[in-house]
């Protein structure tokens, strides 16, 4: 039987965003910019070896690199306001979409949802 896999740590979220595929890297950056600017008071962190952004008591939003793409996800993305139907994913609450290359960022559509759930954590 083969043994388990540990989860790689991470000290901080710049150690987490060293260690990712290089391709990767200009992406984490400009996503990690603009969700500062939306929203300030969210605050980076790893878990469960992802780049998360945690609000007052929960996590908030979520970076998950694949091999081809960066996953910008949404703890409870089920709650979000998603008119086009861009949010994927089967998991109960969590939700997220695809980020491929620096225009795959709808500046728009991911600073209401940012917001959307940076408010929605705050009032529970």
């Amino acid at each position: 039987m083969a043994k388990p896999q540990r989860m790689k740590a991470y000290a901080t979220f710049d150690d987490w965003a060293k260690d990712q595929y290089p391709a990767h890297r200009r992406l984490i950056s400009a996503l990690r910019k603009r969700v500062a600017e939306w929203s300030p008071r969210l605050k980076e962190s790893v878990k469960w070896g992802n780049g998360v952004w945690l609000g007052r008591e929960y996590p908030v939003l979520f970076l998950f690199a694949a091999e081809d793409h960066l996953q910008f996800g949404f703890f409870a993305g089920k709650y979000l306001t998603d008119p086009g139907k861009r949010l994927q994913g089967s998991a109960q609450y969590v939700r997220h979409t695809k980020v491929r290359k620096p225009s795959d960022i709808d500046e728009a559509q991911f600073k209401k949802w940012v917001r959307e759930a940076a408010k929605n954590e705050r009032e529970g």
